[in-house]
């Protein structure tokens, strides 16, 4: 169903920061990432402002953010990185436990690029920052569907979302809607009797006209206004 994962350069690693506010859990993520010849660590934040100073610092390619973490939280600190010039193609994982964290969509208005289960196995960490790396969004549609779905909705109602679609073609908000539903290009195509080029092509205008950051932020604004429903 997904796509080829390709890295940012095809000959340079994939420049990963770590932020979390428990040594034992960045420990580890680096101990695995070291394995790795595509990935490298280059940095450890203890707190989510020392993140934002990291990541203009380093200029990684992904963060690896923790939600709940001093001093500055993983959503203000994806907030602050997302508004950073020269920090556009920085990507923000947060790492969530799921059932707890209703922050989730909030830190994906904010800007990043996608979430992970706390639980998640090694093999599905590295596809994951792989993936974000590529320029997708990590929005598996098991925990897209209710826990996205499920926090949107609660704002829905105070939203106008013509407004907000007016600048879309009815061919775009079809196109957002399917990738609301977790869809990849390919699958849109499929959906819409389009190529996956043109499928690409039509998120991308989507994208520029909602002054989208990436996919993450599309699924957002087709749970904001309706595109998706909960369940739907």
């Amino acid at each position: 169903m997904s796509a080829e994962v390709v890295p940012p350069s095809a000959d340079a690693p994939i420049r990963v920061l770590l932020a979390d506010d428990e040594g034992l859990v960045r420990s580890g993520f680096r101990l695995l990432l070291d394995l790795e010849d595509d990935l490298v660590v280059v940095g450890e934040a203890v707190h989510g402002a020392d993140a934002v100073e990291q990541a203009r610092a380093t200029r990684p390619d992904v963060v690896l953010m923790d939600i709940r973490m001093p001093r500055l939280d993983g959503i203000q600190a994806t907030a602050r990185i997302a508004a950073t010039r020269g920090l556009e193609q920085v990507r923000v994982l947060i790492l969530t436990t799921y059932d707890t964290d209703e922050y989730v969509f909030d830190a994906l208005q904010a800007g990043a690029s996608g979430f992970l289960l706390k639980d998640s196995g090694p093999a599905e960490l590295l596809h994951a920052i792989r993936v974000v790396a590529a320029g997708e969004a990590l929005l598996a549609p098991r925990i897209t569907r209710r826990l996205v779905g499920q926090f949107a909705a609660q704002r829905a109602a105070s939203r106008v979302a013509e407004d907000r679609l007016v600048v879309l073609t009815e061919r775009e908000r079809e196109v957002v809607a399917l990738v609301g539903q977790g869809l990849n290009n390919v699958e849109i195509g499929a959906a819409l009797f389009l190529s996956p080029a043109t499928a690409r092509t039509h998120v991308s205008h989507a994208m520029v006209k909602l002054g989208a950051r990436d996919r993450a932020q599309l699924v957002v604004v087709a749970y904001e206004t309706g595109l998706v429903t909960p369940g739907g």
